[in-house]
């Protein structure tokens, strides 16, 4: 079932929803044989991680978007209005007021 995900991931002739399909019973395979102790659980989550990287690299095309390169590794930068209520929460939470 997983070299028919892969198969059909890297470009056989597929519609879309059928290899969101395919990939998603190649999962749960995966996560039936290692429940059942045919493959090692760290085994099965390696290539599940591999399909899902194949999956991701279906979804985002690489001309579309707003010309900004999604490279490996890249955070984009956080804007003031994201980064200042998370300041708020972590500073309530280091320094609770003590009542006595």
């Amino acid at each position: 079932m997983v070299v028919k995900a892969r198969r059909t991931l890297t470009g056989g002739p597929v519609a879309e929803s059928e290899r969101y399909a395919i990939a998603l019973e190649a999962i749960k395979s995966l996560d039936r044989a290692a429940a059942k102790g045919v493959l090692h659980r760290n085994n099965a989550g390696r290539r599940k991680a591999r399909l899902a990287k194949q999956l991701s690299k279906l979804a985002i095309s690489p001309g579309a978007g707003d010309g900004a390169k999604a490279g490996k590794g890249k955070k984009a930068p956080a804007t003031a209005a994201k980064a200042a209520p998370k300041a708020a929460a972590n500073a309530a939470v280091a320094s609770p007021s003590k009542k006595k």
